[in-house]
């Protein structure tokens, strides 16, 4: 789940980056959160920034080197110290991707419940061959990650920020379809379910004595 920054080299790289005013204003929210002499420890949040302004700016969430660049400078951190951090987390794309991330969880939950079908509704709905394959055009990338703990819920699709929950083979088809329509479905149970309470409704505290 790591990636060597080096080859970012062969991915085409903007020339410069500069934080919007959108992101300015988020920065000066995030690094006051820390005290002085440890703006540092903002790395995390402040590549989040980057991501999410690449997606304004380009339609693909993800942090270029002169994204990082930019982070190590603000933070007075040594670049490497950045790239390490991007290069190590999973959720940060250190090259274009989509312009919707599907992201299948595979662990043994969702696994149980019918993420497989889910994946392959992803394949076969959004035209990618596989996982870490983008659409020829454009439009998805499919991932595989880990739990993202909505485990009673399962199986879970997240769609960029958004969880999409009790899927299964068909429900899956229709997100995508919704999605490339540029519809955005709204996120949470596709079957009605009330947060995590059981499928149908709930069982429990439905007679309460003396009324």
């Amino acid at each position: 789940m790591t990636e060597d920054v080096s080859t970012s080299n062969e991915i085409p790289q903007p020339e410069s980056f500069a934080f919007d005013a959108e992101s300015e204003a988020a920065i000066g929210t995030i690094v006051a959160r820390y005290p002085a002499g440890k703006q540092a420890s903002a790395v995390i949040p402040l590549l989040y920034v980057v991501q999410r302004q690449m997606k304004r700016q380009t339609g693909s969430a993800w942090v270029p080197l002169k994204g990082m660049d930019a982070v190590a400078e603000r933070l007075g951190m040594p670049p490497i110290r950045v790239y390490e951090v991007a290069t190590f987390y999973f959720m940060f794309n250190t090259k274009p991707i989509g312009r919707f991330h599907l992201q299948v969880c595979g662990t043994t939950p969702c696994w149980l419940r019918g993420s497989d079908d889910v994946a392959r509704a992803c394949r076969d709905a959004a035209h990618v061959a596989g996982y870490g394959q983008t659409s020829a055009d454009g439009m998805f990338t499919l991932s595989e990650v880990e739990c993202l703990g909505g485990c009673v819920n399962a199986p879970i699709l997240q769609v960029d920020d958004d969880y999409y929950e009790d899927l299964d083979y068909e429900g899956t088809v229709r997100l995508i379809e919704a999605l490339r329509r540029g519809e955005r479905p709204k996120p949470g149970s596709m079957i009605g379910r009330q947060t995590s309470a059981p499928a149908g409704g709930p069982l429990t505290l439905l007679d309460v004595p003396g009324e």
